[in-house]
């Protein structure tokens, strides 16, 4: 495996474990973080995949945009649309005043980053 496609994974993994702490925290829990974590996790193993196939992207958060750029060469994938488009809004939405993640959203958004980090690490043949 590429050096460049490993840092996109260690760092997908770096978010996936911020995420899970803070859906998890029992003591000063940060919601909006674990949202956003999850989010990045997605957007970084998608970006994994892509750099892997040898396919340019451009900077951005959209990560169903990043999924239809990978249909062509895994078209099953289709499946993880709806959990991306969910994702896809805590790129920035709870970041700044106006929103806050609830538990709940927490815990959904880990569970749908769980789904996108499983497919792709079994695509890379690495463990769950």
């Amino acid at each position: 495996m590429k050096p460049i496609i490993l840092e996109w994974i260690h760092k997908a993994e770096g978010d996936w474990f911020s995420a899970q702490r803070e859906a998890r925290a029992r003591t000063h829990p940060n919601y909006d973080a674990a949202c956003f974590h999850a989010q990045q996790c997605a957007e970084k193993y998608l970006k994994a995949e892509l750099q892997e196939a040898g396919l340019a992207f451009k900077k951005t958060h959209d990560l169903v945009s990043l999924l239809n750029m990978i249909l062509s060469i895994k078209p099953t994938w289709s499946a993880l649309r709806a959990d991306l488009i969910v994702l896809t809004a805590f790129a920035v939405d709870y970041r700044y005043p106006g929103d806050a993640a609830t538990k709940a959203e927490a815990q959904d958004a880990v569970k749908r980053c769980r789904r996108v980090r499983r497919l792709i690490r079994q695509s890379f043949g690495l463990p769950l």
